[in-house]
């Protein structure tokens, strides 16, 4: 049961236009329009707005693998099976642009933040990156050994990560287009990865059915979940970093609590896989695609009550229908060290301490689970700050309605 003040997510719509799996999903930056793909070679894009009607864009010859919208919501950029890559106008007119961007099928599309910029990936075991206007072809990365299934620019520009089926997302630096590091640690196919908005970390989804966090500072693993039961598609972070979202193929969408290293909720909404997510610009929204051909709109609530409040009330991860379940018996955490000195301390001040320390306290419990001496603890600490929320963001930005 939430609180007072504190609701579970909850589905606000779901669209019905599609005739094959939903690839890719991905809202406006003002959230009055939700981009879709689909198997079925073409894109949606669905107003938010009631009564509105869908547009469908045809021009692709094959499967559309996935969609962006740029970051002013002027342009959806569309990755197909057909390899090439469109830009439309998401208006009635639905004109468009195409260029040939790889020798086979194309996985994955992004845009810079400055919005000037374009990643592609590929069947091809290609990386490229091209120019928004006038798609100029500007270099390629290759050193993945198999299909790559995601590449995205970090939040500055200055980094790309891309996710293989050569089980390893690879680090570039796009300045000097070199591979400055391989996170060689999933065991399966690594099908999706997503910067963290302080672009310190990021997240990576894999056919192992898990989940991990890495530190792109420091080249290390921060967190580890095994909360579901079939292949992770797709994940996605809150806009304020406290989140992240997954879709699998075991059928459910799961929030994880970043801060508190668990599981928060559990949702059903699709019949069969759920393929694609992706929260909104602001976070008061996720959507989420599966292969039962529909695009559900789920409002976030859970974020509208202050962090502090989440965490004193959800103290078992929740799914939609209200049934608990113990979320350390879905995660592959292992047996915690004993504290040290430094943890029993902030333990021991807890009451005392503001919100803030709460939540370094929360993290310290998180980093028993991934320590194992003193040495490791303080310098992953260092690292996992970044996952606190900037105290000085107004409570208007963070709660900002539809």
């Amino acid at each position: 049961m939430a609180a007072a003040g504190l609701e579970d997510p909850s589905l606000e719509r779901h669209f019905k236009g599609h005739r094959d799996a939903v690839t890719s999903v991905d809202f406006s930056l003002n959230k009055k329009q939700l981009a879709s793909g689909s198997m079925d070679s073409c894109l949606m894009i669905w107003s938010m707005r009631p009564q509105m009607r869908a547009y469908r864009f045809v021009g692709h010859k094959d499967a559309v693998m996935c969609v962006q919208f740029s970051p002013s919501g002027h342009l959806v950029a569309s990755g197909s099976r057909d390899k090439t890559v469109r830009l439309w106008v998401p208006s009635v007119k639905g004109e468009s642009t195409v260029f040939k961007a790889h020798t086979a099928t194309v996985r994955s599309v992004h845009f810079s933040s400055d919005g000037q910029s374009l990643v592609t990936a590929s069947d091809d075991k290609t990386v490229k990156v091209w120019t928004v206007h006038r798609q100029k072809f500007l270099f390629s990365l290759s050193q993945h050994i198999n299909w790559v299934r995601c590449a995205k620019f970090s939040p500055d520009g200055r980094l790309i990560a891309s996710a293989s089926d050569d089980k390893t997302i690879k680090l570039w630096d796009k300045t000097s287009r070199e591979c400055i590091h391989s996170f060689c640690e999933h065991g399966g196919f690594v099908n999706h990865v997503d910067f963290h908005p302080s672009g310190t970390c990021i997240a990576a989804a894999s056919t192992d059915n898990t989940v991990k966090v890495w530190d792109v500072r420091m080249n290390r693993l921060l967190q580890h979940y095994q909360v579901h039961s079939a292949v992770v598609n797709c994940l996605s972070f809150h806009p304020s970093g406290n989140y992240l979202i997954t879709a699998s193929n075991d059928s459910t969408l799961k929030i994880l609590d970043l801060l508190e290293g668990r599981l928060l909720y559990t949702l059903h909404g699709h019949q069969g896989p759920s393929t694609c997510v992706a929260f909104s610009r602001t976070g008061n929204f996720f959507a989420s695609g599966g292969s039962d051909e529909q695009v559900m709109v789920w409002k976030t609530n859970f974020d509208a009550a202050d962090y502090g409040d989440v965490l004193k009330t959800q103290k078992y991860a929740t799914n939609v229908t209200g049934s608990l379940h113990n979320p350390t018996s879905e995660m592959d955490c292992g047996d915690p060290p004993k504290r040290n000195k430094m943890q029993e301390s902030a333990r021991n001040q807890q009451e005392e301490e503001t919100s803030l320390a709460d939540t370094l306290e929360h993290i310290v419990g998180q980093l028993d689970v991934l320590t194992q001496n003193e040495e490791e603890s303080e310098c992953i600490l260092s690292q996992t700050l970044i996952l606190i929320p900037t105290q000085s963001s107004t409570r208007e930005e963070q709660i900002e309605r539809y």
